[in-house]
């Protein structure tokens, strides 16, 4: 495999070369960076798991979802949740002896086992996309209409956990924890710690979304998302994949948040609303949808512009974010990954016609 590696056409060569450079930079981070950078490119790559997910789904599938928010926001209260029972211990949790409430409730029970928030952060937001899939796209709704009702799912959950302030904190979400199994979340150590597991869940991200886009499953989205109806002349049902691919990115949204919340350590309504899953869409707009590579591009270079306008300028990141809508749509509808794509074309062409110049001419 290795020699098959090494063999391979030269230009592919040549990129895994520079992403196995670029992942060896990312493992040398912690040397060169302080604490509190790391913590904030360890939250970019948290997001950037996210953006994996999506651009699976709207890349490659072309589904436009703006309710990702919803997804990411249970994985980050399943993780909340354990967090801050173990920071309350035999008590309840402040905010629900301050609504007035007696004795846990019974849905948060599981959350006291590490083990189950983590596989419910995963399972409970792909569940949760599997069903909203199964019924959407086996009634064929697609496009705007589609995109149109996660908007509405995000209205409805974001009210939902606002208005039971008892049971989720309310506008203030969850926090007030600083410690996970007895490793403190802000000494330098944790933070290392954190980094590398979440550079392997996007690296494990990354690979688990190239290989379905390599199987069967990704052949049939693609051939979905330019002809659907041609591909039920095919004999294959296009919901079935739909259903499953989009099940996967809810489970991986729903990963990130988990390692999101333990990088900021607190989550509350506002991070799962309509703006944040627009932003989300437009990480993998700006990177380039269809390449996956360049979701993390745009997650990366999106968020961490978002961090260093907001540094300088406060107010004025909600300006570069609609400027930036109009840029990609208009200038570069295929993202940076395209644009890159167009200027090495457009250098290989030219080299090629020097070459042969000066072939002639000798």
């Amino acid at each position: 495999m290795v020699l098959k590696w090494l063999t391979g056409n030269p230009g592919s060569r040549s990129k895994r070369m520079m992403w196995s450079v670029v992942l060896l930079l990312m493992c040398m981070a912690p040397l060169f960076t302080t604490p509190f950078r790391l913590g904030l490119l360890t939250k970019f790559l948290a997001l950037a798991i996210l953006a994996v997910g999506l651009d699976l789904i709207w890349g490659y599938g072309g589904i436009l979802s703006l309710g990702h928010g919803v997804f990411f926001g249970l994985g980050a209260y399943a993780m909340a949740m354990y967090l801050k029972l173990d920071a309350s211990g035999a008590s309840l949790p402040d905010f629900m002896g301050w609504s007035g409430v007696t004795a846990l409730p019974w849905f948060w029970e599981p959350f006291r086992s590490f083990p189950a928030a983590l596989l419910l952060g995963m399972l409970l937001p792909a569940l949760l996309a599997l069903i909203l899939g199964f019924f959407t796209f086996r009634n064929r709704i697609v496009g705007v209409y589609f995109t149109i009702l996660t908007q509405a799912l995000v209205m409805i959950v974001v009210t939902l956990f606002v208005g039971k302030q008892e049971w989720t904190g309310g506008t203030n979400g969850l926090t007030g924890y600083n410690s996970i199994l007895g490793f403190n979340l802000n000494a330098p150590s944790t933070k290392i710690g954190l980094y590398f597991i979440t550079l392997a869940a996007l690296a494990g991200a990354y690979i688990l979304c190239r290989r379905i886009v390599n199987s069967r499953v990704g052949q049939v989205l693609e051939a979905s998302r330019d002809g659907e109806n041609r591909v039920r002349f095919l004999g294959f049902d296009p919901s079935r994949y739909k259903t499953f691919a989009f099940a996967v990115s809810g489970g991986l949204a729903g990963l990130a948040g988990m390692l999101f919340v333990l990088q900021v350590g607190i989550i509350s309504p506002s991070m799962m609303g309509i703006v944040p899953s627009i932003e989300m869409v437009l990480w993998v707009a700006l990177g380039g949808r269809g390449t996956l590579i360049g979701a993390i591009i745009g997650a990366v270079l999106l968020n961490a512009a978002k961090t260093g306008i907001s540094e300088a300028y406060p107010e004025g990141w909600l300006l570069v974010l609609g400027a930036l809508f109009v840029i990609v749509v208009v200038l570069m509808p295929k993202g940076l990954t395209g644009l890159w794509s167009k200027v090495v074309s457009s250098l290989s062409r030219r080299g090629g016609t020097v070459h042969a110049a000066v072939r002639e001419e000798s």
